[in-house]
């Protein structure tokens, strides 16, 4: 694609990064429209939305027209977040949810680890721009799957947390942002997605420009990092349910342990010891989806589930946003993939900050009388 459309590396991370910027603009709309509306619907809607602008990217006839196709593509993922997290939060307990999510989002892993090698062959049999048109299907079919599968509501009700105001009222927009947990876990979703979506959009970019790989030539190779990935969300959603008052302590572990691995993986002296590094590295930046997700769940009131969800993944998508750009222009100026992994690590290492005081916060409000308490059956 940099080859087709004449585009350099730090024109390329602006292209990554538009797709972060419509998505993160749709994150508390689409969050409110899910509690509004339900979030069958806007599961449906998204998919068919973000199916069509895949298909139109393998048409861009260049950088701009390539850009607002990855706009629009972000504003229909954007609608479906906060939905799919209200769905969660709606059929499963708090110490349900680490875990359910974790298995949930095994398809960020799975996805990556099937497609691969599915997209090199494609890319050798129709290109780049018929693999985009390729892509299309998929998401229609699971439009249709979910439209048909998924009901509205459990059939036992909504698993409910109640926030409630120390003067016993129900809790609203005011309320829930009072809590330090809230912008916590909002700021370190934020820094974690700077290294999160960096190591997602550059990687590939990095094994072909750093390490001279033909990306052609990996067939299922190139899904190892994402098959780690998998397991990391299984196994470590599976400890936060065993975990449950600590979540925020073992997502904070785990992200530092991710950075270390990409250390490693820079510092690698054969292309083996950078692919291992890497794919350890996925392990841990995949495994912390299951948790991190049940935390906010745990502190937001049912009737506003897909609004702050939406919220505290807007806060990502900030961190997603700026980081392949950066990245891009770090890689441009210095012509080295040595402060993109700096800065990923960076990334890594803030947000596990947040995370351990966030666990400490949280320590310190069971001990006292807090303003705002969640409670869930």
């Amino acid at each position: 694609m940099m080859k087709a459309l004449h585009m350099s590396p730090a024109l390329f991370g602006v292209v990554l990064s538009a797709f972060t910027f419509g998505y993160a603009i749709l994150q508390i709309p689409g969050g409110w429209l899910a509690d509004r509306f339900g979030s069958r619907s806007l599961l449906v809607v998204s998919l068919v939305w973000w199916s069509i602008f895949t298909g139109l990217t393998g048409l861009a006839i260049g950088a701009t027209m390539l850009v607002a196709t990855r706009v629009f593509f972000g504003v229909g993922e954007g609608l479906e977040n906060g939905a799919q997290f209200k769905l969660i939060g709606d059929f499963f307990t708090s110490k349900e949810r680490s875990s359910a999510n974790g298995l949930f989002l095994t398809a960020i892993a799975l996805g990556p680890a099937f497609v691969a090698p599915v997209s090199v062959w494609l890319l050798g049999a129709v290109g780049w721009r018929g693999l985009f048109l390729w892509f299309t299907v998929p998401g229609i079919i699971m439009a249709l799957l979910i439209y048909f599968l998924i009901p509205q509501k459990p059939k036992e009700g909504v698993v409910h947390t109640e926030v409630r105001t120390r003067a016993g009222k129900p809790a609203n927009w005011t309320a829930v942002l009072a809590q330090p947990g809230i912008w916590l876990i909002f700021f370190a979703y934020l820094f974690f997605n700077v290294a999160f979506w960096g190591f997602l959009g550059w990687m590939p970019s990095y094994l072909a420009l750093s390490r001279h790989i033909d990306l052609a030539k990996l067939g299922f190779d190139a899904s190892v990092p994402y098959v780690l990935g998998f397991f990391g969300l299984v196994i470590i959603g599976w400890l936060g349910n065993r975990l449950s008052h600590h979540k925020a302590t073992l997502v904070a572990v785990s992200y530092l342990l991710s950075g270390i691995f990409l250390y490693i993986a820079y510092h690698a002296s054969t292309v083996g010891g950078s692919v291992f590094g890497l794919s350890a590295a996925a392990f841990f930046l995949f495994g912390g989806f299951g948790p991190i997700w049940a935390i906010p769940l745990d502190l937001i009131p049912d009737s506003l589930r897909g609004t702050f969800t939406g919220f505290v993944n807007f806060g990502g998508q900030i961190g997603g946003f700026f980081a392949p750009i950066v990245v891009g222009i770090i890689v441009t100026v210095s012509h080295s993939f040595t402060g993109g992994f700096l800065f990923m690590i960076g990334g890594l290492i803030v947000s596990a900050l947040c995370l351990f005081i966030l666990q400490g916060t949280q320590g310190k409000t069971a001990a006292s009388a807090p303003p705002i308490e969640a409670i869930a059956p």
